[in-house]
This record gives C-alpha cells, structure tokens and sequence, in this order.
C-alpha cells in the first residue's frame, strides 16, 4: 500500500484566489466532454477561481451577453453521464475574422476572465493560440476604442490557454486518446456485435463503414476488436489490385465455413491514386466478382451519440483537473499547452507543436507518404496496423516459418472479458511464426489432466467478441500436481508456455519457477499476461477486463441513479468486487460520480463514516435551501473486502439511520455481473495487442535458448510478466515482482491508481490533499514517449 511521501506537493500551494476561468466547447461534439466541463468548473472552484460557461462556443464569446455565465457547484450536477455537450457546440466564421475576436476579447475582459480552458479539436485549439497571440494587441485597440480603461491592458496583460482534444475521430497528434474516442468504438462495436447474429443466420457479408474525417483510427481499432476480414483506411490505401485479394480473402474464409463477413471501411479511405473507396462500392464489388448477399450499414452521427464510457469519464475528469492546474502555474511565458494522455500518464505538449504534427500527417498523405503518415499519427496507430496485419491476413503454408516449437496456452483464475481475444491473438500469432499452438482447457486443472489439443487458425475465428473464457479457467495452482504437469510438458512437447490471467497465474509462474530445479520441463520461457476484473496483479497498472467490469459498475449506477431522479433524495450503497484491491471501487465510483468510496488500502472507521452522512446531510439540506427542485442521487462505493465489520449492510443502516429526514438509502451489491457481458473495445484491443508481443517475445526467447536440439531456460528472465507501466508495456520476471507484492491480500505494495482517490473526493465537494507531484509536465511531443513504448494503455 502506498504510503504518504513528505515530499509531495500539494495543490493549496497554488491558489486560484482572483483568477478568473472560463470554459466553452467547441467545434464537434464528442461524449465526454460533460465531464471535462464538470471536472474544469468544480477543480476551479475548489481552488478559489471564478469559474465561467461559455456556451455555444466560440460564437457564444462573441456574442457575450447571457452566453458568458458564472458556474456554480450545482450546475455541473448529474451531467457526468450525459453525452455531448449541455454547454453547446457551434463553428464560428466571426471568431476568424480579427473583428470577431476583437469582441471576444471586449466580453472576456467585461468579466476579468483570463484564463481559457478550451475542449475541441485541431481547429478550435489553433483558433485558441491565435486569439492568445493577439491578445495584448486586442486590449491596445479596445482601450483605443474607448470600450474599457487603460489600467485594464495592464490588469489583463496576458491570456492563458489549456486545450483538452475532445473529438471522436482521434485524429489530433500528441495524445494517444481523445475525449470521446472509447465511447464511439462502444457504439461501433454494439453495432457490429448486433449485425454479426443475422449475418451469420444468412450467411451474409456485412460493409460498415465508420467516421473519422480523413484520420483511419476508429476503422482500425474496431477492425482489430471485431476480428473483421478487412479494413480501408487513408492512412494506408491497399496496393493496386487490392479488389482481387480482397474477394479471394473473403471468398477464402467462407469456404471454410464462416458465415459472415464483415468489412470495415473509414468515411475517409482511399486507394493510392487518390480515389475515394465507398461503401457502396465495395458492396458492388463483392456482389458482382463474389454473388455474396451483401448490405451496407453506414454508423453516422450513431457514434458520436450516447452515454459517455467509463474509460472517457475517467480520462476527461483527469484532462479536466489537469487543466486547472496548468492554469494555475502558467506564466506570461508559458506557451499554450494541450493536456494529453500517454500510456498511463498526463501529460502537457505545446499546442502548436501538436496542432503542426497533425497538419504533418495531412501533407504526408496529400503527398502519398503513406507508411510517413502512420509512423506520424504516433506508435499507438502503427502498432494496432501491425497488430491488425499480423492477425487479420493469414499467409498460405508454404510462406510460414517452421520452428518447430510448440507452445501452449491457457487461461487461469476467474474469467474477464477480453481473454478470449487474448488466446486468439497468441495463437494467430504464434501460428504465422511457425510455432505449434496447443490450447489447455481448464487451467492447470486442465493441464495435470492433460485436457490438451491443437489450436488451429480458424478454430479462434470470431472469439474477440466474445466474454468469460472459452477455453475454460480454474483457479488451480500448479504446485500440488507439478509431476503430472511436467508429464504433460513431456508428452506433448511442449517449448514455451503462455498463461493469461489474475493473481492466482502470477502464483503459479512462481510455483513453475521454483519447480525448475526438479523438473527440466519447466526450464522452457515463461509469460504471463494479466487478466483479472479486480486488476491486482503486480507489475501492471492495467489488466485486461478491468474495463468491462468498470463500464459494468457504471452503467449499472448510472441506471440506480437514474431510478431516483425527479423523486426522491437518495444515497446508494454499491458494493464492487476486487477481492481486497480498491481499483473497482475508487475509479469506479470515479466515472460514476460517486462522493465516496471505501477501500481496504486506505483504512477507514466509525468517524469517517459519520463525517461522510455529515457531509452528505450539509450538501442535501443546501440543495432544498436554494430550492433545486431536482433530486439528489448520491453513490457512495464500498470494495467487497475493504472492511470486515464495516459491511455494506452496516454502511446501509448507519446512513438509512442518520440521514432520516433529510435523504433515504438504497444498497445494491452488483456481484458477478462484474464479470460478465461482452469484453469492452478497450479489452478486446488491450488483450489483443499485449498477447501479440507476450508471443513476439516467446519467439525471440526460444531462438535464444534452443541449443543442441533443444529449448533450455533456466534464467530469471525466460520467466516474466507482462505489464503496462506508466507509459510503456515491460517484461519483468516474476521473481523480482516478489518484493512489490502484499502476498496475503493480493494485491501490489504500491498502486497508481490510489492517486486519482483525491479527485473523487475533489470532484464531491470534499477537503482533501491533492499530490501534484506526478502532474503532467511541459514536454515536447516529438519527445513524449520513450523508445520502448510501442504498445499504450490507451487504444
């Protein structure tokens, strides 16, 4: 558990006290940014700042008036799970015009305002710069005009600008994820996942085709989470010839019994000459050169509709406090800064120099610099073509490798959305680099029993989709049956091992290492990669189906919430899994809202308890003062282990007890449904992309360790896990995570997430410390991430 560090700084030392904030939404709409604006306007408050709406965008700050108004606390309440913008949208031909800004500038100063948090895309944060640059120039011409006093120039001598990217497209370079962008890949596959049933019951063959405007990045990623047959994008227009090999490819996978195809094209995609490729015309052509029923299904504005997911309420609350805090410490000097995402981590990039990087990718595809534009678009797009390349398209027998190495896989622990997609990313994998892949059901259960067979390409077709584990998992530890698994190992050969799960795979690649030293059949590499819901594997700050379970928590809590609206004051109790890990609790209770949540890593008792419904009390009695007519929903998280007195049904009855009068209270245990449910794009992506390298790295260890005619590794390092590490995915052997791991509550010494607990608290009108110690730091986005980041957390 990580412990409080003395040399931490805390944000009281950067006061807001007099500064003025406003924040506006511009150009399209993207779900997510409701949460940007909530996190802007109570992070500024919080502070001492005034804290302003700009509505309708930069048209609203040209038209002043009842556009520009002050914030309060209140107003942001129950918009954390609306999609779109409640402060709305709008292009702007005035604000282009230097009369429009001249306006825009007259508003702001009416009003002391400062300091401008702006959501959009490329063109809104380049409009933003621009405005920053003239602002001095603009103040000289209103005091000229005579519309505002002298002393006012030197009063309001500089505009400060932070941009948050908020965009479904995820077109804009510097950030490896945009606000919006995991919630329209929800829409595309929800659709996808539908269209999928009655394609199959007809045997018909399906084209989707995508937004994105002229970035590929939806298309891509939804191609690679729904396994589909083939995808157009801009970025990477197919070769001459490319209709041809597309039919025989489609015409391929249904001779071996596939019943559907699916087609993925981006609004955007082109051939090499620069001719735009269409649905319509791809549907043509398959009808025409194949006779395969075919329709066409295009998304629309379907993808920018809905709730906000999980992974984008998290991110635009990070983005949005993030954004106050640069406010806070910028100077007259300070250039425009954009807070970004890579990996793990905030992060802060000069505007422009993120704004020119992504005209740079236009002008390499205007220019037909192809494989430039996708090494430019950043190392998350390249890998997930690469990873598609490797996956989607497989090479006839005579062009594959032969290594002669079999390697097996299974899933052990509990099931989480997303390890199927994993399995068949290893053993696509494996398979085109020549190796024998085995599959063993049930785990090591599975494996002592010798439930082992081979796993051929098309036997994992259509698994990305598809929840639990089906190859089976148990939590099983190897150690009581390690003589009939080394049997098994003899018998069927086996060269490496791939183990896909939670705490209890981490424990037996311990068991499997220590077993080395009687049994030979061990000393063969070893990896791991985590899947768990409860996320409390050592050595990786993700682990797959942690999404999914966290977009379970919050649909669910949006729905339990939504139950009380327009009725009644209420507080729900929700209890989560995890085991005695607090991540689904606290990020959880994050995305959803919630004032609270308690978890076993930070000790809680009967005070704190009492001053959380004291809390609470005060927050509804002010809300009947002020005469808000709408309810109150209020979540408050309990982790299923954080406390073995202070159950949920404690929590329950103390609130139901001393909240009487003033709210009444719900609790709601949402048990295995955590569990359950289709793997989120995120976990589909995720599992995909890390079981891809986990076998990339089992290939070039087998290489390394076979030696006269046969595999031998015993070194601390052929035995390893795979994780994500703030920016980056690492290999570390298992040994050396000993020392990291709390062994009898399962869970990680230190967790990063435990960082983002002070935001929930924030976020819900409570005192609290705010380390700003790991807070994004100016960087230069050529610079931003390290040479080892070639897969990120975020998709």
């Amino acid at each position: 558990m990580a412990q409080p560090d003395s040399k931490k700084i805390f944000f009281e030392n950067l006061s807001g006290a007099g500064k003025a904030i406003a924040v506006l939404t511009s150009g399209g709409d993207a779900q997510g940014m409701n949460a940007a604006v909530r996190a802007v306007v109570r992070m500024g408050l919080y502070v001492g700042a005034k804290v302003y709406f700009i509505h309708e965008g930069y048209q609203g700050m040209v038209d002043g008036g009842d556009n520009i108004r002050e914030a309060t606390w209140e107003s942001v309440s129950s918009m954390l799970q609306v999609g779109g913008t409640v402060i709305g949208s709008a292009r702007c031909k005035e604000f282009r015009t230097h009369e429009g800004r001249l306006k825009a500038a007259h508003n702001l100063v009416q009003r002391g305002i400062t300091n401008l948090c702006v959501i959009g895309g490329d063109g809104s944060l380049t409009g933003a710069n621009l405005f920053r640059e003239e602002w001095s120039g603009l103040l000289t011409e209103l005091v000229e005009q005579g519309l505002i006093e002298e002393d006012a120039i030197q009063k309001y001598s500089a505009l400060h600008i932070v941009g948050m990217v908020g965009s479904i497209d995820n077109d804009f370079c510097g950030t490896d994820m945009t606000i919006g962008t995991d919630s329209a890949l929800h829409r595309i596959i929800e659709v996808v996942d539908a269209i999928m049933t009655t394609a199959q019951s007809h045997q018909r063959t399906f084209v989707l085709e995508v937004m994105g405007r002229h970035c590929g990045y939806l298309a891509l990623v939804s191609a690679l989470a729904c396994g589909a047959d083939w995808v157009l994008i801009p970025e990477m227009p197919p070769e001459d010839g490319w209709e041809e090999k597309m039919c025989q490819k489609l015409s391929a996978t249904r001779s071996r019994g596939t019943r559907l195809n699916i087609i993925i094209v981006a609004e955007g995609a082109i051939d090499r000459h620069g001719k735009p490729i269409t649905s319509s015309f791809v549907k043509d052509l398959v009808v025409k050169c194949l006779g395969f029923d075919t329709r066409v299904t295009i998304l629309g504005h379907v993808q920018r509709g809905g709730t906000p997911s999980a992974f984008d309420r998290i991110l635009a609350s990070r983005m949005g406090v993030e954004a106050v805090l640069a406010l806070l410490e910028t100077t007259a000097n300070t250039p425009a800064c954009v807070v970004s995402l890579c990996g793990n981590q905030s992060v802060r990039l000069p505007l422009m120099e993120c704004v020119q990087m992504t005209q740079e990718v236009q002008k390499a595809m205007d220019q037909k610099r192809f494989e430039e534009a996708v090494k430019l678009r950043g190392r998350s797009f390249e890998n997930n073509l690469k990873t598609y390349k490797l996956l989607a398209h497989r090479k006839p027998e005579t062009e594959l490798p032969t290594s002669n190495f079999n390697v097996a896989v299974l899933n052990v622990g509990a099931p989480a959305a997303g390890m199927n997609a994993a399995v068949r990313s290893a053993v696509r994998v494996g398979i085109s680099e020549g190796h024998k892949m085995f599959a063993v059901s049930d785990g090591f259960e599975g494996f002592y029993k010798g439930q082992i067979k081979e796993i051929k390409w098309a036997d994992v077709g259509g698994w990305t989709g598809q929840g639990g584990s089906l190859l089976g998992t148990k939590r099983t530890l190897p150690a009581k049956h390690v003589d009939k698994i080394a049997e098994q190992m003899r018998m069927h050969n086996i060269n490496a091992l791939l183990v896909i799960g939670g705490f209890e795979a981490f424990l037996s690649l311990l068991e499997l290492l220590t077993a080395r030293g009687k049994y030979d059949e061990f000393c063969v590499p070893m990896v791991m990669v985590p899947a768990t819901v409860s996320n409390n594997v050592p050595g990786s700050d993700l682990s797959i189906g942690a999404d999914t379970a966290l977009n379970a928590i919050t649909t669910t809590c949006d729905r339990i919430k939504q139950s009380a609206s327009g009725t009644k004051r209420r507080v729900f109790i929700i209890e989560t899994m995890g085991g005695y890990c607090g991540y689904l609790a606290s990020v959880g209770g994050l995305a959803a809202g919630a004032d609270a949540a308690y978890i076993f890593e930070e000790p809680f008792d009967i005070r704190d308890l009492q001053a959380n419904v004291e809390h609470l009390t005060e927050k509804m009695k002010t809300s009947i003062q002020r005469g808000l007519v709408l309810s109150f929903p209020v979540c408050m998280c309990r982790n299923e282990n954080c406390n073995d007195n202070y159950t949920t049904d404690f929590i329950y009855q103390l609130y139901s007890e001393e909240g009487r009068g003033v709210f009444d209270s719900r609790k709601n245990v949402l048990g295995h449904m955590q569990q359950g449910g289709a793997p989120s794009p995120f976990d589909r992506n995720f599992g995909t992309k890390i079981s891809a390298k986990a076998m990339q790295w089992i290939t070039k260890k087998l290489t390394e360790t076979f030696r006269q005619g046969r595999v031998f590794a015993n070194t601390e390092d052929s035995c390893c896990l795979l994780g994500m590490r703030r920016r980056a995915l690492v290999f570390q052997p298992v040994v050396q995570l000993k020392g990291e791991t709390d062994f009898v509550h399962r869970i990680p010494k230190e967790q990063w997430w435990l960082k983002l607990r002070p935001l929930m608290k924030i976020l819900a009108k409570y005192k609290t410390s705010y380390d700003v110690s790991d807070s994004g730091q100016l960087e230069h986005v050529v610079r931003n991430r390290p040479k080892e980041s070639d897969a990120s957390v975020a998709m």
